[in-house]
Protein backbone atom coordinates (compact mmCIF):
# COMPACT_ATOMS: atom_id res chain seq x y z
CA UNK A 1 0.00 0.00 0.00
CA UNK A 2 1.10 3.36 -0.75
CA UNK A 3 2.44 6.01 1.86
CA UNK A 4 0.55 9.30 2.17
CA UNK A 5 2.90 12.11 3.87
CA UNK A 6 2.21 15.65 5.22
CA UNK A 7 5.02 18.12 5.96
CA UNK A 8 5.49 20.45 8.70
CA UNK A 9 7.37 23.23 8.79
CA UNK A 10 7.67 25.84 11.34
CA UNK A 11 10.61 28.52 11.03
CA UNK A 12 13.52 26.52 10.00
CA UNK A 13 12.45 23.26 11.64
CA UNK A 14 10.70 20.26 9.07
CA UNK A 15 8.98 17.00 9.71
CA UNK A 16 7.41 14.59 7.40
CA UNK A 17 4.41 12.43 9.20
CA UNK A 18 3.92 9.68 6.91
CA UNK A 19 1.10 6.57 7.07
CA UNK A 20 -0.46 3.87 4.75
CA UNK A 21 -3.68 5.10 6.06
CA UNK A 22 -4.77 8.84 5.05
CA UNK A 23 -6.36 9.19 8.11
CA UNK A 24 -3.30 9.58 9.79
CA UNK A 25 -1.76 12.24 7.86
CA UNK A 26 -5.00 14.07 7.21
CA UNK A 27 -5.34 14.26 11.09
CA UNK A 28 -1.67 16.14 11.09
CA UNK A 29 -2.52 18.60 8.41
CA UNK A 30 -5.77 19.41 10.12
CA UNK A 31 -3.98 19.64 13.71
CA UNK A 32 -0.69 22.05 12.46
CA UNK A 33 -1.99 23.23 9.11
CA UNK A 34 -3.58 26.73 11.13
CA UNK A 35 -0.44 27.95 13.10
CA UNK A 36 1.91 25.62 11.14
CA UNK A 37 2.57 25.04 7.88
CA UNK A 38 1.27 21.78 7.58
CA UNK A 39 0.80 20.53 3.27
CA UNK A 40 0.33 17.59 1.55
CA UNK A 41 4.08 15.92 0.70
CA UNK A 42 5.71 13.53 -1.46
CA UNK A 43 6.14 10.64 0.78
CA UNK A 44 9.62 9.54 1.86
CA UNK A 45 11.14 5.71 -0.14
CA UNK A 46 12.27 3.67 2.41
CA UNK A 47 12.27 3.98 6.77
CA UNK A 48 14.77 6.98 6.39
CA UNK A 49 15.42 10.42 7.32
CA UNK A 50 14.64 13.11 4.88
CA UNK A 51 18.25 14.24 3.79
CA UNK A 52 17.42 17.68 4.98
CA UNK A 53 17.86 16.62 8.55
CA UNK A 54 14.28 17.20 9.28
CA UNK A 55 12.53 14.82 11.67
CA UNK A 56 10.21 11.85 10.13
CA UNK A 57 7.26 9.74 11.57
CA UNK A 58 6.16 6.64 10.22
CA UNK A 59 2.37 5.70 11.53
CA UNK A 60 0.49 2.40 10.96
CA UNK A 61 -1.76 0.50 12.43
CA UNK A 62 0.09 -2.98 12.97
CA UNK A 63 -0.43 -5.61 15.93
CA UNK A 64 2.38 -7.32 14.76
CA UNK A 65 4.90 -4.84 15.19
CA UNK A 66 3.53 -3.31 18.20
CA UNK A 67 3.79 -6.80 19.81
CA UNK A 68 7.70 -7.36 18.69
CA UNK A 69 8.51 -3.80 19.75
CA UNK A 70 6.77 -5.41 23.49
CA UNK A 71 8.96 -8.17 23.41
CA UNK A 72 12.07 -6.13 23.16
CA UNK A 73 10.99 -3.78 26.15
CA UNK A 74 9.88 -7.01 28.65
CA UNK A 75 13.45 -8.25 26.99
CA UNK A 76 15.32 -5.05 27.62
CA UNK A 77 14.11 -4.08 30.77
CA UNK A 78 12.23 -0.93 31.41
CA UNK A 79 11.67 2.02 33.28
CA UNK A 80 8.26 2.93 33.82
CA UNK A 81 6.86 7.01 33.20
CA UNK A 82 4.21 9.16 32.26
CA UNK A 83 3.83 10.38 28.73
CA UNK A 84 0.80 12.29 27.46
CA UNK A 85 -0.61 11.42 30.58
CA UNK A 86 -0.02 7.76 30.20
CA UNK A 87 1.32 4.69 31.64
CA UNK A 88 4.34 4.28 29.70
CA UNK A 89 7.57 1.55 29.76
CA UNK A 90 10.84 2.97 28.23
CA UNK A 91 13.82 0.61 26.88
CA UNK A 92 16.79 1.78 25.34
CA UNK A 93 19.65 -0.39 23.60
CA UNK A 94 22.73 0.35 21.41
CA UNK A 95 21.14 4.15 21.13
CA UNK A 96 17.41 3.36 20.21
CA UNK A 97 14.57 4.11 22.17
CA UNK A 98 11.78 1.69 22.46
CA UNK A 99 8.52 2.13 24.38
CA UNK A 100 5.12 0.88 24.86
CA UNK A 101 1.74 2.64 26.08
CA UNK A 102 -0.21 -1.17 27.36
CA UNK A 103 -3.14 0.81 27.96
CA UNK A 104 -3.29 2.73 24.51
CA UNK A 105 -2.28 0.00 22.73
CA UNK A 106 0.48 1.57 21.36
CA UNK A 107 4.47 1.27 20.64
CA UNK A 108 7.48 3.12 19.71
CA UNK A 109 10.82 2.43 17.95
CA UNK A 110 12.70 6.17 18.07
CA UNK A 111 16.20 6.79 16.67
CA UNK A 112 16.87 10.39 16.56
CA UNK A 113 14.44 12.08 14.86
CA UNK A 114 13.07 8.67 12.81
CA UNK A 115 10.54 7.70 15.19
CA UNK A 116 8.33 4.68 14.19
CA UNK A 117 4.51 4.47 15.83
CA UNK A 118 2.30 1.47 15.55
CA UNK A 119 -0.71 0.64 17.66
CA UNK A 120 -4.27 -1.52 17.11
CA UNK A 121 -6.69 1.27 16.06
CA UNK A 122 -6.28 4.53 13.60
CA UNK A 123 -6.71 7.55 16.33
CA UNK A 124 -4.80 6.67 18.79
CA UNK A 125 -1.80 6.17 16.22
CA UNK A 126 -3.06 10.01 14.96
CA UNK A 127 -3.37 11.62 17.59
CA UNK A 128 0.25 9.92 18.70
CA UNK A 129 2.02 10.56 15.65
CA UNK A 130 0.99 14.81 15.70
CA UNK A 131 2.07 14.38 19.42
CA UNK A 132 5.55 13.52 18.25
CA UNK A 133 5.83 15.53 15.45
CA UNK A 134 5.33 18.52 17.08
CA UNK A 135 8.13 17.33 19.69
CA UNK A 136 10.60 16.73 16.68
CA UNK A 137 9.43 20.65 15.31
CA UNK A 138 10.75 21.24 19.51
CA UNK A 139 13.40 19.66 19.22
CA UNK A 140 14.52 21.32 16.38
CA UNK A 141 13.76 25.08 17.04
CA UNK A 142 15.18 24.38 20.93
CA UNK A 143 18.11 23.54 18.76
CA UNK A 144 17.73 26.68 16.82
CA UNK A 145 17.80 29.40 19.91
CA UNK A 146 14.16 29.44 20.22
CA UNK A 147 12.67 28.62 24.08
CA UNK A 148 9.54 27.88 24.99
CA UNK A 149 7.23 30.55 27.43
CA UNK A 150 4.45 29.39 29.57
CA UNK A 151 2.58 32.62 27.76
CA UNK A 152 -0.59 32.87 25.79
CA UNK A 153 -0.28 35.02 22.73
CA UNK A 154 -2.60 37.53 20.77
CA UNK A 155 -1.76 39.48 18.04
CA UNK A 156 -2.59 42.99 16.08
CA UNK A 157 -0.14 43.91 13.02
CA UNK A 158 2.75 41.67 13.67
CA UNK A 159 3.03 42.77 17.51
CA UNK A 160 2.09 40.50 20.14
CA UNK A 161 1.33 40.79 23.86
CA UNK A 162 2.47 37.83 26.16
CA UNK A 163 0.17 36.89 28.75
CA UNK A 164 2.28 34.80 31.58
CA UNK A 165 1.37 33.33 35.12
CA UNK A 166 0.55 30.78 36.79
CA UNK A 167 -2.04 28.06 36.14
CA UNK A 168 -5.51 29.69 36.46
CA UNK A 169 -3.73 33.23 36.61
CA UNK A 170 -5.54 34.07 33.24
CA UNK A 171 -3.82 33.57 30.08
CA UNK A 172 -6.43 31.81 27.89
CA UNK A 173 -8.81 34.38 29.31
CA UNK A 174 -6.55 36.94 28.12
CA UNK A 175 -5.92 35.91 24.64
CA UNK A 176 -9.97 34.65 24.11
CA UNK A 177 -11.24 37.48 25.10
CA UNK A 178 -8.30 39.55 22.56
CA UNK A 179 -9.15 37.43 20.03
CA UNK A 180 -13.36 38.19 20.46
CA UNK A 181 -12.26 41.36 19.47
CA UNK A 182 -10.43 41.03 16.78
CA UNK A 183 -7.07 40.09 17.42
CA UNK A 184 -5.06 37.20 16.04
CA UNK A 185 -4.65 34.24 18.63
CA UNK A 186 -1.23 33.04 18.45
CA UNK A 187 -1.77 30.08 21.35
CA UNK A 188 -3.53 29.87 24.44
CA UNK A 189 -0.75 28.62 26.53
CA UNK A 190 2.29 28.20 25.38
CA UNK A 191 4.85 29.90 22.82
CA UNK A 192 8.13 29.44 21.10
CA UNK A 193 10.35 32.74 22.06
CA UNK A 194 13.83 34.05 20.21
CA UNK A 195 15.90 37.45 20.34
CA UNK A 196 16.34 38.88 16.69
CA UNK A 197 19.83 40.42 15.57
CA UNK A 198 18.22 43.73 15.91
CA UNK A 199 17.08 42.98 19.58
CA UNK A 200 13.46 42.02 19.08
CA UNK A 201 11.82 38.92 20.11
CA UNK A 202 10.40 36.56 17.27
CA UNK A 203 7.12 34.40 18.44
CA UNK A 204 6.02 31.67 17.06
CA UNK A 205 2.62 29.26 18.25
CA UNK A 206 2.71 26.12 20.25
CA UNK A 207 0.56 24.10 17.98
CA UNK A 208 -2.34 21.98 20.92
CA UNK A 209 -5.59 21.37 21.55
CA UNK A 210 -6.64 24.30 23.44
CA UNK A 211 -8.31 24.03 26.31
CA UNK A 212 -11.23 26.72 27.13
CA UNK A 213 -13.40 25.97 30.51
CA UNK A 214 -17.13 26.12 30.15
CA UNK A 215 -17.36 28.86 32.26
CA UNK A 216 -15.56 31.15 29.91
CA UNK A 217 -17.24 29.75 26.62
CA UNK A 218 -20.31 30.60 27.95
CA UNK A 219 -19.35 34.11 29.94
CA UNK A 220 -17.75 34.99 26.13
CA UNK A 221 -21.16 33.58 24.48
CA UNK A 222 -19.48 31.01 22.75
CA UNK A 223 -20.95 28.01 24.69
CA UNK A 224 -24.43 27.84 22.28
CA UNK A 225 -22.52 27.13 19.27
CA UNK A 226 -20.08 24.67 20.67
CA UNK A 227 -23.28 22.89 21.87
CA UNK A 228 -25.02 22.86 18.55
CA UNK A 229 -21.47 21.22 17.06
CA UNK A 230 -21.86 18.84 19.39
CA UNK A 231 -25.49 17.94 19.60
CA UNK A 232 -25.22 17.56 15.59
CA UNK A 233 -22.53 14.99 16.19
CA UNK A 234 -19.12 16.62 15.58
CA UNK A 235 -16.14 15.40 17.56
CA UNK A 236 -13.57 17.68 19.95
CA UNK A 237 -10.67 16.21 20.53
CA UNK A 238 -10.43 12.81 22.00
CA UNK A 239 -8.00 14.19 24.84
CA UNK A 240 -10.90 15.67 25.94
CA UNK A 241 -12.63 13.83 29.21
CA UNK A 242 -15.99 12.45 28.49
CA UNK A 243 -17.68 14.00 30.80
CA UNK A 244 -17.45 17.56 29.38
CA UNK A 245 -18.76 15.79 26.22
CA UNK A 246 -21.92 14.62 28.36
CA UNK A 247 -22.43 18.36 30.09
CA UNK A 248 -22.03 19.56 26.63
CA UNK A 249 -24.99 17.55 25.34
CA UNK A 250 -26.85 17.84 28.80
CA UNK A 251 -27.13 22.24 28.94
CA UNK A 252 -24.62 22.06 31.25
CA UNK A 253 -22.52 24.72 31.78
CA UNK A 254 -20.83 25.46 35.63
CA UNK A 255 -17.11 24.49 35.44
CA UNK A 256 -16.45 20.78 36.32
CA UNK A 257 -13.39 19.87 38.25
CA UNK A 258 -11.13 16.18 38.96
CA UNK A 259 -10.78 15.60 42.41
CA UNK A 260 -7.03 17.00 42.38
CA UNK A 261 -8.61 20.66 41.79
CA UNK A 262 -7.83 20.18 38.04
CA UNK A 263 -10.46 21.89 36.00
CA UNK A 264 -12.18 19.94 32.90
CA UNK A 265 -12.27 21.85 29.89
CA UNK A 266 -13.42 21.05 26.34
CA UNK A 267 -10.42 20.51 24.09
CA UNK A 268 -10.56 21.96 20.81
CA UNK A 269 -8.47 21.28 17.65
CA UNK A 270 -6.81 24.06 16.49
CA UNK A 271 -9.14 24.31 13.33
CA UNK A 272 -12.36 24.47 15.42
CA UNK A 273 -11.08 27.70 16.88
CA UNK A 274 -11.51 29.46 13.58
CA UNK A 275 -14.46 26.94 12.33
CA UNK A 276 -16.29 26.77 15.64
CA UNK A 277 -15.60 29.61 17.21
CA UNK A 278 -14.68 32.27 14.45
CA UNK A 279 -11.01 33.31 15.74
CA UNK A 280 -8.34 34.20 13.37
CA UNK A 281 -5.26 32.17 14.43
CA UNK A 282 -2.21 34.07 13.59
CA UNK A 283 1.19 32.33 12.56
CA UNK A 284 3.95 34.72 13.80
CA UNK A 285 4.53 38.15 15.42
CA UNK A 286 7.10 40.39 17.23
CA UNK A 287 7.00 40.65 21.10
CA UNK A 288 5.25 44.11 21.86
CA UNK A 289 4.57 43.97 25.60
CA UNK A 290 3.72 41.74 28.88
CA UNK A 291 0.49 41.23 30.54
CA UNK A 292 0.06 39.56 34.32
CA UNK A 293 -3.62 39.31 34.96
CA UNK A 294 -4.72 38.10 38.32
CA UNK A 295 -8.79 36.38 38.38
CA UNK A 296 -10.73 37.15 41.42
CA UNK A 297 -14.44 36.80 40.78
CA UNK A 298 -15.83 39.60 42.28
CA UNK A 299 -13.37 42.14 41.72
CA UNK A 300 -13.51 45.23 39.61
CA UNK A 301 -11.11 44.98 36.87
CA UNK A 302 -8.20 47.29 36.57
CA UNK A 303 -4.56 47.73 36.42
CA UNK A 304 -2.65 46.93 39.48
CA UNK A 305 0.55 49.23 40.82
CA UNK A 306 2.59 46.02 41.36
CA UNK A 307 5.97 45.17 40.27
CA UNK A 308 5.33 41.64 38.76
CA UNK A 309 7.50 40.96 35.62
CA UNK A 310 9.10 38.05 33.59
CA UNK A 311 11.21 35.25 35.53
CA UNK A 312 13.21 32.34 34.51
CA UNK A 313 10.51 30.41 35.92
CA UNK A 314 7.98 31.58 33.03
CA UNK A 315 10.00 29.15 31.03
CA UNK A 316 10.01 25.66 30.18
CA UNK A 317 13.15 23.91 30.36
CA UNK A 318 14.05 20.16 30.38
CA UNK A 319 13.53 19.67 34.11
CA UNK A 320 10.41 22.14 34.21
CA UNK A 321 8.20 20.33 31.43
CA UNK A 322 5.30 18.64 33.45
CA UNK A 323 3.58 16.94 30.28
CA UNK A 324 5.87 15.38 27.59
CA UNK A 325 9.31 14.69 29.66
CA UNK A 326 12.26 13.35 27.01
CA UNK A 327 11.87 10.18 26.91
CA UNK A 328 12.92 9.90 22.99
CA UNK A 329 15.50 11.92 24.09
CA UNK A 330 15.01 14.30 21.26
CA UNK A 331 15.51 17.48 22.89
CA UNK A 332 19.72 18.56 22.32
CA UNK A 333 21.98 18.21 24.65
CA UNK A 334 22.64 22.06 25.25
CA UNK A 335 19.78 24.75 24.90
CA UNK A 336 20.36 28.09 24.88
CA UNK A 337 19.92 29.73 28.53
CA UNK A 338 17.03 32.04 28.97
CA UNK A 339 18.61 34.91 30.79
CA UNK A 340 19.24 37.13 27.66
CA UNK A 341 15.81 36.03 26.14
CA UNK A 342 14.24 37.23 29.86
CA UNK A 343 16.32 40.19 29.93
CA UNK A 344 15.25 41.01 26.61
CA UNK A 345 11.12 40.78 27.48
CA UNK A 346 11.80 42.24 30.43
CA UNK A 347 12.86 45.83 28.54
CA UNK A 348 9.48 45.71 26.98
CA UNK A 349 5.84 47.56 28.73
CA UNK A 350 4.41 45.74 31.08
CA UNK A 351 1.27 45.50 32.95
CA UNK A 352 -0.83 43.70 35.89
CA UNK A 353 -4.00 43.54 35.99
CA UNK A 354 -6.92 42.45 37.92
CA UNK A 355 -9.61 40.45 35.86
CA UNK A 356 -12.91 39.36 37.17
CA UNK A 357 -16.10 37.12 36.11
CA UNK A 358 -17.23 40.08 34.06
CA UNK A 359 -16.35 38.95 30.61
CA UNK A 360 -17.45 42.35 28.99
CA UNK A 361 -15.56 44.47 31.70
CA UNK A 362 -12.34 42.08 31.42
CA UNK A 363 -12.84 42.67 27.65
CA UNK A 364 -12.77 46.30 27.60
CA UNK A 365 -9.90 46.65 29.89
CA UNK A 366 -7.50 44.14 28.23
CA UNK A 367 -8.17 45.82 24.65
CA UNK A 368 -7.45 49.34 26.24
CA UNK A 369 -4.54 47.81 28.01
CA UNK A 370 -2.86 45.43 25.00
CA UNK A 371 -3.63 48.61 22.51
CA UNK A 372 -1.68 51.04 24.65
CA UNK A 373 1.09 48.64 24.61
CA UNK A 374 1.14 47.84 20.66
CA UNK A 375 1.52 51.47 20.13
CA UNK A 376 4.01 52.06 22.17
Amino acid sequence: MPLTATCITADTATVTVASQMEEVTDWSRRYFGPWWNATTAKAPSGDRIAEDGGGLVLADVDTDRMEDIHTLVRDYGFAETDYANARTLVSRQDGITYAVQPDEHLAYHADRRHIVIVGEHCEPVAVAAARLARELVRAQLLADGWTVLHASAAVKDGRTVLTLGDKGAGKTTTALLLARQGWGLLANDRVFARTAADGSVKVLPWPSAAAIGLGLLDATGLYDQVRERVLAGEQLHPTQHPSVTEALRDGRRAPMWKPSGKELKPQFFPDQLSTWLGLTLATEATAAGLLFPTVTATASPALLDDDRALTESDVFTRTTEDRYPDIFQLTPAATPAAADLVDQLGRLPHRSLMLSHDADANAALLAKTADDITAD
